[in-house]
C-alpha cells in the first residue's frame, strides 16, 4: 500500500465483519480414536476441516487479515495478493470476498484443479507459475504493480496469531481435553507448510508449562526436517519437491520456529497418501494427504509409547477434507502414473488403526 491512511470507520467496520464471522463459528471437533491394540493409548483427531472454508488455514488466513488490518496495510481499495499451493488462497479469498477486497492467488501450476475452483468460487484470481520456487517474488510484483499488499503467509504466519491465547488452536485442543482420562497430550503432532502453527503450539505449551511434547510431521522431499537436524541447512537441491499439498517446502520459511519442536519425523510421500486412504476408510469419509502425514508420524509415536509401557494421549490434526484430492491422491491412475506404491503403507496404517 501507499503511505495513505486508512479510514478508521472502514477499518473498525472490517475487524467488527471477520470477528463476527468468527462468532457464528463453532470450535472446530475433536474426534476420539481408539486404538484397538494399544490399550492405554488414545488418539485425537482435531478436525479442522469443519472450519467454513474447510481447512485449518481458515485460522491462518483470519489471523493475516486482522494483522494486516491492525497494522493499516489494508484499505477499502487494495488489492490483495497471497503465494498459496490452495487452502491459505481459499481461507483469504473468502476473507477479500466479506470486505470488498479484490484477491489474487498465486500459485504452482500443480496446485490441485478443486483448489483453484474454490478460490474462484470465493472471487479470488488465479495468477499461476511453472516454478514454484518463484511464488515469492511474483506475488511481491503483482504487490508493486496493483498497490496492493501481499499478505505473505510464509513470513508473518508465526506473528501473526496470538500465541498465548486468544482461541487459537493450541488453547482449544487443551481445553477440549481437560476431560478425557489423559487431559495432558503426552504429543501433539502437525505438519508444517509456514511453520504458524507448529510455531504457535510449541509457544503455547511453553507459556502454559505444560509437559507435553510437539512434533513435527515433514515429507521427506522438504527442507524443514532437515534445518530442524542441521541449521546450516536452508534449501533443497532444485527439483526436489514434495507431493503432499500444504506441508513441506523446498526453501526455510521465516515463519518456521525450530526451537519450539521436540522431535521432526519425515514421512515418505507414498507413506502419507496410504495412511490418508487408511483413515479414511475408518471415519467414512475422506481426508486431505497432510492428515495422511501426521497420522504416520503418530503411529511411529504410538508404537514407541507401547514398547516403552507407556499410556497417554497424542492429538494430531486432521488439516483439511479429501474432496479437493478426488483427482489427485484418489486416483489411482494418477498415483500409478507418478509410481506412487502407497497399497502397502495403507495396509499397514489399517492394521495400526484395528
Amino acid at each position: 500500500m501507499t503511505g495513505k491512511r486508512v479510514d478508521r470507520r472502514w477499518l473498525s467496520e472490517a475487524v467488527r465483519r471477520i470477528e463476527a464471522d468468527y462468532n457464528r463459528s463453532a470450535d472446530t471437533h475433536l474426534i476420539r480414536v481408539d486404538l484397538p491394540r494399544y490399550p492405554g493409548i488414545v488418539l485425537y483427531l482435531k478436525d479442522e476441516s469443519s472450519h467454513p472454508t474447510g481447512s485449518l488455514k481458515h485460522r491462518l488466513a483470519r489471523s493475516l487479515f486482522l494483522y494486516a488490518l491492525c497494522n493499516e496495510w489494508i484499505g477499502p481499495e487494495t488489492t490483495v495478493i497471497e503465494s498459496s499451493s490452495g487452502s491459505t488462497a481459499v481461507s483469504e479469498a473468502y476473507f477479500a470476498k466479506m470486505l470488498g477486497l479484490r484477491f489474487i492467488a498465486v500459485v504452482p501450476a500443480t496446485t490441485a484443479k478443486p483448489k483453484l475452483d474454490a478460490i474462484r468460487f470465493h472471487g479470488g484470481e488465479i495468477h499461476m507459475v511453472d516454478d514454484p520456487r518463484t511464488v515469492y517474488a511474483v506475488s511481491h510484483r503483482l504487490a508493486a504493480e496493483t498497490g496492493g499488499h501481499y499478505l505473505d503467509q510464509f513470513t508473518y504466519a508465526e506473528r501473526a496469531t496470538d500465541w498465548r491465547g486468544n482461541n487459537n488452536i493450541a488453547e482449544s485442543i487443551f481445553a477440549q481435553m481437560a476431560e478425557e482420562e489423559h487431559p495432558c497430550p503426552s504429543w501433539i503432532v502437525c505438519g508444517a507448510g509456514t511453520g504458524g502453527t507448529s510455531a504457535t503450539i510449541g509457544r503455547f505449551i511453553r507459556y502454559c508449562r505444560h509437559d507435553t511434547k510437539l512434533c513435527v510431521a515433514d515429507p521427506v522431499h522438504s527442507v524443514f526436517h532437515r534445518h530442524f537436524e542441521d541449521r546450516s541447512v536452508v534449501a533443497l537441491p532444485e527439483g526436489c519437491a514434495s507431493r503432499i499439498e500444504g506441508i513441506g517446502r523446498p526453501r526455510v520459511e521465516p515463519s518456521f520456529v525450530p526451537s519450539v519442536i521436540d522431535r521432526m519425523i519425515a514421512v515418505e510421500d507414498a507413506d502419507s497418501i496410504g495412511a490418508m486412504r487408511a483413515l479414511s476408510d475408518r471415519l467414512g469419509r475422506r481426508v486431505g494427504g497432510s492428515t495422511g502425514t501426521n497420522l504416520w508420524a503418530c503411529a511411529q509415536i504410538v508404537e514407541e509409547m507401547a514398547a516403552a509401557g507407556e499410556t497417554g494421549s497424542i492429538v494430531t490434526l486432521l488439516c483439511d477434507g479429501g474432496d479437493r484430492y478426488g483427482c489427485t491422491y484418489y486416483d489411482d491412475a494418477w498415483l500409478d502414473d507418478r509410481g506412487v506404491a502407497w497399497t502397502g503403507a495403507a495396509a499397514r496404517m489399517t492394521q495400526f488403526l484395528g
